[in-house]
């Protein structure tokens, strides 16, 4: 009798196949590696990647990582689109509301779900979530 008989019965062999299974599924839903050109040289000046950076789609970063919460006012965020609940959390100025989303305020962990989001970002997600119409929000 072999020293690991049984360690490779149908039972052992479904969970590995569920394993790697699941492993695959999940690799597959992070987003895409942005692609690098070869011709990029490190002679790229800072002001060249932060303009880069101001053109990302505030839309797509807030559908990315604000939604999860502000869309419905979980652990108390601000709605977005709630004008009278923003208008009370601008008035404190938007560095502060920009300090708050980097270093985390109340229930919102340090810098929300956008880990690579400057501070001009989440000024821009600020006034789209302050600014954005009532009109479809649940």
């Amino acid at each position: 009798m072999s020293l690991f008989h049984g360690a490779l019965g149908p039972a052992s062999i479904s969970r590995a196949f569920f394993f790697y299974a699941a492993v695959a599924l999940l690799s597959a839903c992070s987003p895409p590696e942005p692609e690098s050109s070869q011709s990029e040289t490190s002679s790229v000046e800072p002001a060249s990647l932060a303009e880069t950076k101001q053109l990302r789609d505030i839309n797509q970063l807030y559908q990315r990582t604000c939604i999860s919460c502000h869309s419905n006012g979980l652990n108390g965020a601000p709605r977005t689109g709630d004008q009278s609940v923003w208008a009370v959390r601008m008035e404190k100025g938007m560095d502060t509301l920009v300090e708050n989303a980097r270093n985390g305020f109340q229930a919102m962990p340090p810098r929300g779900l956008c880990f690579d989001c400057s501070d001009e970002e989440y000024a821009a997600l600020i006034h789209l979530m302050a600014e954005e119409s009532n009109e479809g929000q649940p």
